[in-house]
């Protein structure tokens, strides 16, 4: 099934096409560099007390806090991906020299 793209048709169905983008050109490595800064910044405001005071901590949180900065990198990289017209680079893509 086809679904309406931007006024055009698209051969594949949008959530597809998502997943394509958060897995490639370096998508899922740049989001992980962003949540261990952030998820430990954040970890330490939020919880850096009872870490440093050795006191019982919530993992959940902790694991939470990480994911969520993972995400919104992942999402700001495929939306802006999606958004651009096909063919063109996309923010933050290198330019590549031909031979």
């Amino acid at each position: 099934m086809h679904e309406q793209q931007s006024g055009n048709l698209s051969a594949e169905p949008r959530w597809r096409l998502a997943w394509s983008r958060a897995m490639s050109d370096g998508v899922p490595t740049r989001s992980l560099g962003v949540a261990l800064v952030v998820g430990t910044v954040l970890n330490l405001i939020n919880q850096g007390d009872a870490i440093l005071a050795m006191q019982g901590v919530s993992w959940l949180k902790i694991v939470l806090t990480y994911c969520v900065p993972y995400a919104v990198c992942t999402y700001g990289a495929v939306s802006s991906r999606l958004a651009s017209p096909a063919g063109q680079p996309h923010a933050g893509s290198l330019p590549t020299t031909r031979a």
